[in-house]
């Protein structure tokens, strides 16, 4: 197995990860019939998870715990670390999407460099 097929793989998950977050804001939060919907019954599970995800989006939650991850990812050596950057990018791309790109960009940077750092053992 090659050294770079996990990257690869990994790449692979995230850019699908990505697109399901851009259908998450196009058809779920900004679609006109759930605007329509939910101003009717907002008791319906949907709306209150419609709710739910917006006000985590206002208090940029899901941006803050991608940033903190990506972090304490940075200074966490080995395959936790590296496990912990996998995490704050599956926070940090929905949030780049969902409206909290402010903070989200950070965690971005910062978990995508911490993928990519050679280990220290292989530095030598």
């Amino acid at each position: 197995m090659s050294r770079r097929l996990p990257l690869i793989l990994l790449l692979l998950a995230l850019s699908l990860w990505l697109g399901a977050s851009y259908g998450l804001r196009y058809a779920f939060m900004e679609d006109p019939r759930w605007v329509g919907l939910c101003a009717e019954d907002a008791g319906r599970w949907e709306c209150v998870l419609r709710s739910s995800l917006g006000t985590l989006i206002h208090y940029r939650v899901i941006a803050l715990a991608g940033l903190l991850a990506a972090l304490v990812a940075f200074f966490l050596p080995g395959r936790p670390g590296w496990l912990l950057a996998v995490l704050a990018l599956l926070f940090a791309l929905p949030a780049l999407v969902l409206y909290s790109a402010s903070l989200a960009v950070f965690a971005v940077v910062i978990g995508a460099l911490r993928l990519v750092r050679r280990p220290l053992d292989a530095a030598l």
